[in-house]
């Protein structure tokens, strides 16, 4: 008889087929809060739908294959002729087709569109964030086209359809179309204005010719592109399709495909333009004032991705601690342990809640809420995605030798994590454009302080923390050196204020004692023995 050499035990159960929507306290009690009552039940069906979904083993497995088997560029065909195409994996596309149909495109136009579209993108983030980069771009793309009245009636009926079309083919023949964007050149970088592609008018009306490159140009099978490019009356945006509307191809050269740390089931491209025909989009010499409604949609898209990494991370970890036991009993018991995944879940909810409140100010469309928009956005930006990697490394951990093996799935959101961070203006870009909405736009910092101020008498750290913050606005001499600091503490304040509203009082109690009133350390794990840390860890493990 052949001898058993080990039994499996003591592993945790895979977390599949759950709702993640309904999974995720915070989220589902965020949709419901910034929702009217008119869409709210239609909403939190759709999304808990979405939720079960994104918890299938089919489409996590799906999510999986996405990256095992990443793009692959094919620069000519086998006659030696340039086609510029690249190959995804079947995968990509049933993923990609599953966030266009659940609207993550299709915000602007449905009532509570914007607070839907969030949570749902949160979620489709933990499936597979890489096809997250092509339904962020469309989404954001539709604001920079209204600039132009006659092009957002072309292209906004495609840019918010529920309807993915793969195919190569003029746009007004499509049911509906992704956007990619180009910005980004060798010698710039953020630095926008130091580009040198350049767009010779045609004899057509708002018809140019570009030449040049972009050094990042993501999902580059996109139907268009919106690029900055410097005409004669100066640096201006431009709307690049990828079929002329004749079915020929437009001069769309891809040289390489971008090899990264993370990301990898999406393609990000250097292109170059040679004759490359273009439509402009706004005035000439007004590129960055056309494109600054895209370039924040696509923030808070960094935000809520760098939500959803973090949530997925949580969730991980508290689950394997659930089931897992260790020296006599199960980890989510042990003291120590439960401090540890306390401490990751304020984290995650505190992004969660910033997160959908400010896709709530998009659907509110006020004048303060704009306002508020103008501040809270980079910082949010700024703060929330510089959380991510220390979270899921931290989650990571929770798993031991476990989380560091593919098959877990947290090296993939650890390879993820960096990457908001770095998307749409790293992080001095973030404090620089807070810092140039304190001196220019009063208005921001009174809507900012109006939110906040919604919470003060409820809790005394949060009290001082915005005493203390005042203090810092009264004195923005030399304030370049210390925008970080005070970046980070307008994201923190928010946060504590939100949690201090709307958060069980354990988790409000927890985050403005750790991250509010100095009682925490450095690392994870170091919140005072002394709080409900049962009760934060319980709300944030994935039950359905």
């Amino acid at each position: 008889m052949a001898r058993t050499t080990h039994t499996v035990t003591n592993q945790a159960p895979p977390l599949v087929q759950y709702d993640v929507f309904g999974a995720d306290r915070a989220l589902a009690e965020a949709v419901g809060r910034h929702l009217g009552p008119e869409v709210r039940d239609e909403a939190l069906a759709e999304l808990s739908g979405l939720g079960r979904t994104a918890g299938s083993a089919q489409v996590q497995e799906w999510g999986v294959q996405a990256n095992e088997h990443p793009p692959r560029l094919r620069t000519h065909d086998r006659y030696g002729h340039r086609i510029d195409e690249v190959d995804f994996h079947p995968a990509w596309h049933r993923l990609l087709g599953k966030g266009v149909s659940a609207g993550l495109t299709a915000a602007w136009g449905r009532p509570g569109g914007h607070v839907r579209r969030a949570a749902a993108f949160l979620m489709w983030t933990q499936v597979e964030a890489g096809t997250c980069c092509p339904l962020s771009m469309t989404h954001a793309a539709v604001p920079a086209l209204r600039t132009d009245p006659a092009l957002a009636t072309e292209w906004e009926p495609l840019l918010t359809s529920v309807i993915y079309d793969r195919t190569l083919r003029p746009a007004h023949l499509k049911p509906g179309v992704l956007f990619g964007m180009g910005m980004t050149e060798k010698q710039g970088g953020s630095d926008v204005r130091a580009n040198t592609t350049t767009a010779r008018p045609l004899a057509e009306d708002g018809a140019y010719e570009l030449t040049g490159h972009k050094w990042f140009c993501s999902a580059p099978m996109s139907d268009a592109f919106l690029v900055l490019a410097q005409a004669p009356g100066g640096l201006t945006c431009f709307l690049v399709p990828r079929v002329l509307a004749d079915g020929t191809r437009n001069v769309f050269l891809l040289q390489r495909l971008k090899d990264k740390l993370g990301n990898r089931s999406n393609a990000s491209a250097e292109v170059e333009f040679d004759g490359t025909w273009a439509r402009r989009v706004g005035e000439e010499g007004r590129g960055v004032r056309t494109v600054i409604g895209m370039v924040a949609a696509t923030r808070l898209d960094c935000v809520l991705g760098s939500a959803g990494l973090m949530r997925q991370a949580v969730a991980q970890a508290v689950h394997h601690c659930t089931y897992r036991e260790a020296f006599g009993g199960k980890l989510v018991d042990k003291p120590l342990m439960r401090n540890v995944l306390a401490d990751l879940a304020l984290e995650s909810e505190a992004a969660t809640a910033l997160g959908l409140r400010l896709a709530a100010a998009y659907d509110d469309g006020g004048e303060q809420e704009r306002a508020l928009l103008r501040i809270a956005v980079p910082a949010a930006k700024y703060w929330v995605t510089k959380r991510c990697p220390p979270v899921a490394v931290e989650a990571a951990e929770c798993l031991g030798g476990n989380g560091y093996v593919e098959e877990s799935g947290l090296p993939r959101l650890v390879r993820e994590s960096p990457l908001n961070s770095i998307w749409e203006g790293a992080g001095n870009v973030q404090a620089l454009d807070v810092l140039r909405a304190l001196r220019r736009e009063p208005a921001a910092l009174d809507a900012y302080l109006r939110e906040v101020g919604q919470a003060r008498g409820a809790d005394h750290r949060l009290d001082g923390a915005i005493k203390d913050l005042l203090t810092e606005l009264a004195d923005l001499e030399g304030v370049e050196g210390r925008a970080r600091r005070l970046v980070e503490r307008l994201a923190l304040v928010l946060q504590g204020s939100l949690l201090v509203r709307f958060a069980p009082p354990q988790v409000a109690d927890a985050f403005c004692a750790a991250r509010l009133g100095g009682d925490g350390g450095a690392a994870f794990g170091t919140l005072p023995h002394t709080l409900d840390l049962a009760s934060v860890v319980e709300r944030a493990r994935p039950v359905s």
